[in-house]
């Protein structure tokens, strides 16, 4: 018989392996073997490693079963370590699963352990039991922005946002179903460096990481999702996929157009317009920069048509156009034709350059007159000579200037040298060419003998930058700096940040005579998808309107020739 001592360090044995058996689920076919906390490895504790067999139960709290979607589901659990989340991939899931797996169900597990993309999930499911009660599991409420550390706490948890967020970035709607998401709109920080951000992004994903949605998630009536929309009741599972915490919305999220499309632009009347457009890439060689085939050339025809229609302007400053004679003579043939207003292409034999684009100057010969040929800046620290011309109204008054430039861009920066280090690789370049244009706004007004000036271009800096301020220091005013408060100041979207590249600078003796400065924001605000280009776009969803006719939006200028 054994003896009291055997029988007390049996028991005390078993009691310790009893205890390190999760308890089973309350009414689940048998007991689990192990909680989500101990698959995914919470606190100091690490995550199983994969390939273990394990039972395990939680509540559904998110479905996104298919292949077109996440091709699993969420399961939920409470822990000694707190609420726990759990992806199950279960790509062999049946119509008989997707009917008995549905939000608030409690359920139980045959899965092995997996890693997918960093993730701790549960794969190869062999069983799947339905527990006899169902056990609905309430969102949990947090507050927009959460730090790194919430934020890997609460990962895998349905989680609810009561308060609204802003749409700061779409460009990634049409190829993955997503939108990038702030407490408010959020602006490049050498734009407005005196309004400080908090930079925190939540990608509002579409339950999918397929590219290319069949339909795109999160569109109004228009068919676009502008930046600038606000996105209220916003309830999913959080994820971390792709370098970006990611919500999968499990209701569908509400949204309100605090950010319509504008109002077509007002005549300018009596006052003269000057308008500056990037029209990206405007090429009649097809297959190169512009557009691929003569049918997107056709699109990006009529959308640049009905821009310009829209624009009303006299003089137009045009950005990106095929360095070409051919092209710029195109574009203002088609342009004339379909808006049924006539422009002319300032004269003269000025440099264009050797790059691939150059900059123009076209006007309505009925509203202005071009009292001048071409001015060039042949400096060679310009990959693409800035361009002036001096014009008058028809109706008399005093003999002003426009320049236009396009400054080098932010791209394509060098392994060392002019590198980033703050405003974007080629600064030093820019503010150069800077420098440069000041000394050829001097040589203008000298040359013409008239010191009203108007800089008007895209010069690929934001509002705050060095080469802006190389500008502006001369004495230079800058319009949208002026007239404008931060949150209006943008005229491009890049990477879910706003900002204004494109400029409009008078000199001291043009300044008083600005009656109106009107960004029109038809471009930077829209979905890429909605462009004339590219298998994102497609004739279905071609409209022939000014919204997204480009990357860049238009600024307009007009003046009172009386008032200078």
């Amino acid at each position: 018989m054994p003896n009291s001592r055997f029988l007390t360090a049996f028991a005390g044995g078993l009691l310790a392996l009893l205890l390190a058996i999760p308890p089973a689920a309350a009414s689940c076919p048998e007991p689990s073997t192990t909680d989500l906390a101990a698959i995914k490895g919470v606190g100091d504790t690490p995550a199983l490693p994969e390939g273990q067999a394990v039972v395990a139960d939680g509540v559904v709290t998110g479905v996104f079963l298919g292949r077109d979607r996440l091709n699993g589901v969420y399961l939920q659990q409470s822990t000694e370590h707190g609420p726990v989340g759990l992806f199950v991939y279960m790509p062999a899931a049946t119509a008989s699963d997707a009917e008995r797996l549905v939000p608030g169900k409690h359920v139980q597990l045959n899965a092995s352990t997996g890693e997918h993309r960093g993730q701790i999930q549960l794969q190869r499911v062999e069983r799947v039991e339905i527990c006899a009660r169902d056990r609905p599991t309430a969102p949990k409420e947090v507050e927009w922005p959460l730090d790194e550390e919430a934020l890997s706490r609460l990962e895998g948890l349905l989680l609810a946002f009561p308060q609204p967020l802003t749409v700061t970035g779409n460009y990634e709607l049409a190829r993955y179903g997503s939108l990038k998401l702030a407490g408010e709109r959020l602006f490049r920080p050498t734009n407005t460096p005196d309004k400080p951000q908090e930079r925190a992004v939540l990608m509002l994903d579409d339950g999918s990481y397929r590219t290319f949605p069949n339909l795109i998630p999160y569109l109004n009536d228009e068919g676009t999702r502008r930046v600038g929309s606000r996105v209220e009741g916003l309830t999913g599972v959080l994820a971390h996929a792709f370098d970006a915490w990611r919500l999968h919305p499990t209701e569908t999220p509400r949204f309100a157009d605090t950010n319509p499309r504008p109002a077509p632009l007002p005549a300018p009347g009596e006052r003269l317009r000057v308008a500056t457009f990037n029209v990206e890439n405007y090429f009649i060689t097809l297959g190169q920069r512009g557009a691929a085939d003569a049918a997107e050339l056709e699109r990006q025809r009529a959308k640049l048509a009905a821009a310009v229609a829209g624009l009303k302007a006299d003089i137009l400053a045009l950005v990106e156009v095929e360095n070409d004679p051919g092209a710029l003579a195109d574009l203002v043939e088609q342009l004339s034709a379909r808006t049924g207003v006539r422009y002319r292409a300032v004269g003269g034999r000025a440099d264009r350059g050797a790059d691939a684009i150059k900059v123009a100057l076209i006007y309505r010969p009925d509203r202005v007159e071009a009292v001048s040929e071409l001015h060039a800046d042949n400096d060679r620290v310009h990959h693409r000579p800035p361009l002036a011309a001096f014009f008058r109204s028809r109706e008399g008054g005093p003999v002003f200037g426009v320049v236009t430039a396009h400054f080098k861009s932010k791209t394509g920066c060098p392994p060392r040298g002019d590198i980033d280090r703050g405003q974007g690789c080629w600064n030093e370049r820019r503010v150069a060419q800077a420098r440069a244009m000041n000394a050829f706004l001097e040589r203008l007004a000298a040359a013409e003998g008239h010191e009203r000036l108007l800089l008007i271009g895209d010069l690929n800096a934001y509002g705050t930058e060095d080469p802006i301020r190389t500008l502006t220091d001369t004495g230079l005013v800058d319009l949208i700096a002026r007239e404008l408060p931060p949150e209006q100041r943008y005229t491009y979207v890049f990477r879910g940040e706003s900002g204004y590249l494109d400029h409009a600078l008078a000199s001291p003796a043009l300044a008083p005579g600005m009656a109106q400065l009107l960004p029109w924001p038809i471009n930077a605000d829209e979905p890429p998808f909605l462009g004339y280009d590219g298998p994102e776009s497609g004739v279905s969803r071609f409209h022939p309107d000014p919204f997204r006719s480009s990357d860049h939006d238009p600024v307009v200028v007009d003046l009172a020739p009386e008032a200078m």
